[in-house]
């Protein structure tokens, strides 16, 4: 499926956008106002679609601030993803020349943290064998059900949750040889991301790697289409 350049940017924006106005929103319900409300206009700005590179800018330069607040990302992947977003994003509007480039490193970085995160798992004997996942089930610091912490009592089936996992990520770059199994491939990531949410509360994980999914629709049409 074909996805024109502006497209995948205008997507991307929204998408990345709509994860901010999440985080911030989270901020300001707990009285942490100023600057994350600043951030909420400028997501609004950006979604409108009104003054886009200067909106993209002011998240950018907000979330490097962040950075320097919270001494690094301190929600982990989620922020490094958002981060990363951005700064394709803010490269991409204010550097017209590398307008491609930047998209394009946003689309392999995209697929290289599902690579590299599956490579990690499997170097990894507990995520083999299925502790590792059963751990998940257990320890999860976030709030889950008993019947669902109850799952880590059953080795079979974190086994092969773990085999699924790992699978997936470590086969998710074949996908990009044709725009079907891509497709077929960020559907089942995006189940995996809304499992996430729904089950362990890794809510910002899911919007944080949606907003990043237009652009590699239109990389793959563009280097493999």
């Amino acid at each position: 499926m074909a996805m024109p350049f502006e497209t995948a940017l205008r997507l991307v924006e929204i998408g990345l956008a709509l994860a901010i106005l999440q985080r911030a929103a989270e901020h300001i319900a707990l009285g942490d106002r100023a600057i994350f409300a600043a951030q909420a206009v400028a997501a609004v700005v950006l979604v409108v679609g009104a003054f886009r590179a200067e909106a993209a800018l002011a998240l950018w330069l907000a979330g490097l601030w962040q950075l320097h607040r919270f001494r690094g990302p301190y929600n982990g992947g989620a922020d490094k993803m958002v981060l990363l977003s951005l700064t394709c994003l803010a490269l991409a509007h204010w550097v017209p020349v590398a307008q491609e480039v930047a998209l394009a490193y946003l689309a392999v970085q995209l697929v290289l943290s599902y690579f590299v995160s599956g490579w990690v798992k499997v170097k990894n004997p507990d995520w083999r064998d299925g502790t590792a996942l059963a751990e998940v089930f257990a320890l999860s610091a976030y709030p889950a059900s008993n019947a669902l912490r109850g799952l880590a009592a059953y080795p079979g089936l974190m086994r092969w949750g773990s085999f699924a996992v790992i699978g997936f990520e470590l086969a998710f770059p074949i996908a990009l040889f044709s725009s079907a199994t891509l497709l077929g491939a960020l559907a089942l990531a995006a189940v995996f991301h809304t499992a996430n949410a729904c089950l362990f509360g890794l809510n910002r994980f899911l919007w944080a790697w949606l907003a990043a999914f237009p652009a590699l629709i239109w990389f793959q049409d563009r280097i493999f289409g």
